[in-house]
């Protein structure tokens, strides 16, 4: 059902975009709104992980600068049927997280610091899995066609406002027929990608509560994350805010209901649905708690050791 829905909203999204391209210059207009459309998608599948890494200052790290989150990820990615990913560190107090990449064979995961140091390692498990199944299910690449197609509708409808519409298309749209597009169209446009957006959390926090095992630390990990992401402020998503969809929660600000405008689910959404799975799984729901343990409270595994000292001398590292 999620895949339908994705695709019918794609399918919408395309249209409408098309239509701007007709009314603001008839057939030609179209056809090159399709073109422009098609060289920024060609430009953002092979650009857009590195430009999202860049933008919040993400690390690559191996085994030997962060064991315990290379090894957590590895074992994700095999339950998941996955390649392995490249592991990027985000230096950042905010725990949030987040996926990039065209296809599975290139992809990247990025988690915070501040993730390491506020949740415990099934959290923290339940996190990654929830972007391994964003990766497996290619709504990397899904999000970056949406926002640049929408972003293409805006400039189109700019267009419109200065042309007016083309003179022998003979659809009459007038100065107020050009203003309602040039105002309505990107707002559609917009409220079709996040819907997406959304459709596309459910999905992912489903196939991660799966993957890691435990739907009910993928919320205790939700309702941490939500909590601090209204008192911890993410300098880099604040310069960057177009990429905001892309975390696991909105790292720009909390919203607590589902609107138009929301480019997550409710946290409280999103909970519940994992609580059915929970059960469904046969599992205590959510409200039965998450075990403690893992990554303790002050971490810091950039370096491979944590403020309690060093890793032990087995390798087996803060986990025990």
């Amino acid at each position: 059902m999620n895949y339908f829905r994705t695709a019918i909203l794609l399918a919408g999204l395309t249209a409408l975009f098309m239509g701007v391209g007709f009314l603001v210059g008839g057939q030609s207009g179209a056809m090159l709104a399709l073109i422009v459309a098609a060289g920024m998608n060609f430009f953002a599948y092979w650009n857009s992980d590195r430009m999202v890494l860049s933008m919040h200052g993400a690390q690559e790290v191996d085994e030997r600068a962060a064991p315990d989150v290379v090894r957590l990820v590895r074992e994700l990615a095999q339950r998941a049927g996955l390649p392995m990913p490249k592991v990027y560190l985000m230096d950042n107090p905010q725990p949030n997280a987040f996926a990039t990449g065209r296809n599975p064979e290139n992809a990247a995961v990025a988690v915070t610091t501040g993730l390491l140091e506020r949740l415990n390692r099934d959290e923290v498990a339940g996190v990654i899995a929830h972007e391994l199944a964003h990766i497996r299910n290619h709504d990397t690449l899904i999000m970056t066609i949406t926002a640049t197609i929408a972003g293409a509708i805006s400039m189109i409808a700019q267009f419109g406002m200065f042309f007016g519409g083309s003179r022998d298309n003979n659809n009459g749209l007038g100065l107020i027929g050009t203003l309602a597009m040039v105002i309505l169209a990107p707002i559609a446009a917009m409220i079709v990608q996040m819907t997406i957006s959304r459709t596309r959390e459910y999905a992912a926090d489903n196939l991660g509560g799966r993957i890691a095992g435990r739907p009910a630390a993928l919320a205790s990990a939700l309702v941490k994350i939500s909590n601090a992401a209204h008192v911890i402020p993410n300098d880099d998503a604040e310069r960057n805010p177009a990429t905001a969809h892309m975390f696991i929660i909105n790292p720009l600000s909390g919203q607590r209901m589902d609107n138009l405008f929301s480019t997550h689910p409710a946290v409280e959404n999103r909970i519940a649905a994992l609580d059915a799975l929970a059960r469904e799984m046969g599992q205590d729901g959510v409200s039965g708690g998450v075990a403690d343990g893992g990554f303790t409270q002050g971490s810091h595994y950039a370096g491979g050791t944590s403020a309690a000292g060093p890793r032990s001398q087995s390798g087996r590292g803060p986990w025990g």
